[in-house]
């Protein structure tokens, strides 16, 4: 009898780790990837730890000005919870990303418009470099980005730059240009991707930006008004909720 209640507990507790994954269940594996300038780029990619999965839907995060991918409270985990794999990236300058080929450390504060503008480029060369890493795993035919400010505006550059297209592109305080950035030329040629642009409860400068890129979405671009009163990357501290909006959002175009 006490065997068989042993049995009858290890097998319940083999379900719940099944049909709940934890931390152990997640695959992290980071990418330390260098720039044509010889800039040390840091990126982590989780995922599900599945043998039998060969393609994964993956989520992009990239951060705001002056943050990094640290601050992204439980939107990672909440996506690897359904089943998404997540590429969280820091910019050069932020973060763990922020040594030089000669390794001197730079500061996105010391940085000029000139290295803000091979960001884009940089996180081409990432997801490149993951794609080419990963020859029985796919990542990136059905994926996303949420960004948040700068990070916003370097992904919708990014997706224009690269072959495969993101289903969606999530946007947090958008901005129209910043630190030389100017995203409607790059929105304008992304002709089938769908927007949603978040900003905080009277956030006007955010607002003025969301209406003006409205003129060159050429798909879907729907707009929320979080209650909480933040910018960037501190709208999902402030309002939990919408780990669980983006998370949503992302599960319409990147349906497993």
């Amino acid at each position: 009898m006490k065997k068989i209640s042993i049995l009858i507990l290890t097998l319940f507790l083999f379900l719940i780790n099944t049909l709940n994954p934890s931390d152990a269940a997640i695959t992290k594996k980071e990418y330390r990837v260098v720039a044509d300038d010889g800039f040390a780029l840091n990126s982590v990619l989780s995922y599900p730890k599945v043998k039998t999965q060969a393609e994964y839907k993956t989520v992009v995060l990239i951060h705001s000005l002056g943050y990094s991918s640290q601050w992204w409270e439980t939107l990672p985990a909440e996506l690897n919870s359904r089943g998404y794999a997540v590429l969280t990236i820091d910019l050069r300058g932020h973060g763990t990303s922020v040594y030089n080929k000669n390794l001197g450390k730079i500061s996105w504060k010391d940085m000029t418009n000139s290295a803000y503008s091979k960001c884009p480029s940089d996180v081409v060369k990432i997801i490149n470099y993951i794609i080419e890493d990963n020859p029985k795993r796919t990542f990136f035919k059905d994926w996303a980005i949420v960004g948040s400010d700068l990070g916003a505006s370097v992904g919708i550059i990014a997706a224009d730059k690269l072959e495969v297209k993101p289903k969606t592109i999530v946007v947090l305080s958008p901005v129209v240009k910043t630190k030389g950035l100017y995203i409607p030329v790059s929105m304008a040629q992304l002709s089938n991707v769908d927007y949603l642009l978040i900003t905080g409860h009277d956030d006007l400068t955010s607002k003025s930006a969301q209406d003006y890129l409205s003129r060159f979405a050429q798909a879907g671009f729907t707009t929320y008004e979080s209650p909480a009163h933040a910018l960037g990357m501190l709208l999902l501290k402030k309002d939990p909720e919408l780990v669980k909006l983006i998370a949503e959002w992302v599960s319409q175009y990147l349906s497993l």
